[in-house]
């Protein structure tokens, strides 16, 4: 199981929102294909035929929990990882 499996793994689990890594979620959501754009503290994600926008803020080193839960449901919602 590579990097991108076990963090999507733990992601999708819910057991651990508030221990996720900040830099480790943006990671993710590049491999997944979105852009990302900063303004200020905010980072920005979008990919075509994804309506929703994620915004993500840093809380130290690990984001925010209810970020990583908004996160989570786009994953299920647009079934992003099972085209590998």
């Amino acid at each position: 199981m590579g990097k991108y499996e076990k963090l999507l793994f733990q992601i999708l689990r819910g057991s651990s929102d508030a221990n996720i890594s900040f830099s480790d979620l943006v990671k993710l959501l590049s491999h997944f294909g979105f852009e990302m754009r900063v303004k200020g503290s905010h980072h920005i994600f979008r990919k075509d035929g994804v309506e929703e926008r994620p915004n993500l803020q840093k809380e130290g080193s690990k984001a925010k929990p209810y970020q990583v839960k908004q996160v989570r449901n786009l994953i299920l919602k647009y079934k992003l990882g099972d085209e590998e």
